[in-house]
């Protein structure tokens, strides 16, 4: 076992430089684009940083402490979050260089204020039900969905800020941060499964699940990307169209190889040519081509360790008894690929190149945020296996099997001396 994934670790690695070594050297000319002007650039951090404090960081504590049952905690967490949410939306902005913020940004902020105030009268209303574990899945599912809010408000306010994402480049804005957000969706259901042991003893297999997803993905994909019959074909139609293909082919045969809770590696299979696919996507940009090539080099290295995982760690079983340090790659993968395909849109490019940056340090910036962005889904799910284990066991577990060893030995003492 330590020989095959020695041996898929030196795979890995001569792809990687081989990859590495075969990309074109083209620039782009800096020249062409002039350099953005950045107004209160401070201040606008400043606000940006207790946006992800108070909105994605502080909703994501209180998920895990709403299903662990600590109310109150969430209660606590819910009245700040609602605070600042209300001071958002009414007094601060994300305006970009001339003043104006996006109204998608904007009409985010309202609808966060009113989701925190729901939210937070929902948590007063469930101290009522202390015992009542169904209605606190509830309100976990309710701030969760809080949560994904608050990070769609973090990833549109560069957005915002900025100025970009506008008129024709929309779509491919929202095209990008949906799919990138899906990717890390996926990062996170993977080490969900992977840290908390109830997920994955479950009735399916990870990857039976994964091919269902996959194949309705891959059908609704094939027939949305192009309008069939209706419009000539064109270089992005036929790319987007034949990935819709391949991921609903993959996916039916994934669904009867993963019947009865089997493990299969069709999903992982998929992601690698997935990843394959984009890193082959040319675009008009040479730092487009680069961070797409990055992008599709992560996704298949994620690929590749999800197939060792399953093949030579878990050897076709659910789950293990340790987890093993290489099985967090995976997820970190999806999680990091997802990360660099929402900074992936052809305008947050261009900006990059206004800034006079090239695509290596753009890229280890993206990556930084995809550390973080993993720490903070381990953090969660590990503080919500350590409160559900007190939960179960109570704080004072231990020590009640050593009172109980006590008296045991106590009895013993009295009896050996009676019998004397």
């Amino acid at each position: 076992m330590a020989r095959m994934s020695y041996l898929s670790g030196i795979s890995i690695m001569i792809t990687l430089c081989a990859s590495v070594l075969a990309m074109d050297m083209d620039m782009d000319s800096e020249e062409e684009f002039p350099r953005p002007n950045i107004v209160a650039a401070g201040s606008k951090t400043f606000h940006y940083l207790l946006t992800m404090f108070f909105l994605l960081l502080l909703p994501g504590l209180s998920t895990v402490f709403a299903f662990v049952h600590k109310i109150h905690s969430v209660v606590s967490f819910q009245f700040l979050v609602m605070c600042y949410s209300i001071l958002d939306a009414v007094f601060l902005r994300f305006p970009d260089g001339d003043g104006v913020e996006n109204r998608v940004s904007r009409g985010t902020a309202w609808f966060l204020m009113g989701y925190s105030i729901l939210s937070f009268w929902l948590a007063l209303c469930a101290i009522k039900t202390a015992n009542n574990s169904k209605w606190h899945g509830y309100l976990g599912g309710l701030l969760l969905a809080q949560t994904v809010a608050g990070w769609m408000k973090c990833c549109m306010a560069p957005v915002a800020l900025f100025g970009f994402c506008r008129e024709i480049h929309t779509g491919q804005c929202l095209a990008h941060g949906l799919m990138g957000t899906a990717f890390v969706l996926y990062g996170f259901v993977y080490t969900l499964v992977l840290v908390v042991p109830k997920i994955a003893r479950a009735d399916y297999s990870q990857d039976y699940v994964d091919s269902w997803v996959m194949c309705i993905w891959g059908i609704f994909n094939t027939f949305t990307e192009h309008r069939w019959g209706r419009e000539p074909w064109n270089h992005g139609d036929y790319q987007h169209t034949a990935m819709g293909i391949i991921w609903a082919c993959g996916g039916f045969l994934g669904i009867l190889l993963g019947r009865n809770k089997k493990r299969t590696f069709i999903p992982s299979l998929l992601i690698i040519f997935t990843g394959w696919a984009m890193s082959q996507h040319a675009q008009h940009l040479a730092i487009s081509t680069k961070i797409h090539f990055l992008f599709g080099l992560i996704l298949m290295v994620g690929g590749a360790c999800r197939i060792v995982e399953i093949s030579f760690i878990l050897k076709d079983s659910n789950v293990v008894n340790e987890i093993q340090s290489f099985q967090y790659l995976a997820p970190f993968c999806l999680t990091c690929a997802g990360i660099l395909f929402m900074g992936a849109n052809e305008e947050q490019l261009i900006l990059v190149l206004r800034l006079e940056a090239d695509h290596s340090s753009y890229g280890l910036i993206v990556i930084s945020a995809a550390f973080m962005v993993y720490l903070w889904m381990l953090l969660c799910l590990k503080l919500y296996v350590r409160l559900n284990l007190k939960n179960e066991n109570g704080f004072m577990k231990s020590y009640e099997n050593v009172d109980f060893e006590l008296d045991d030995m106590v009895e013993s003492e009295s009896h050996t001396r009676n019998s004397t």
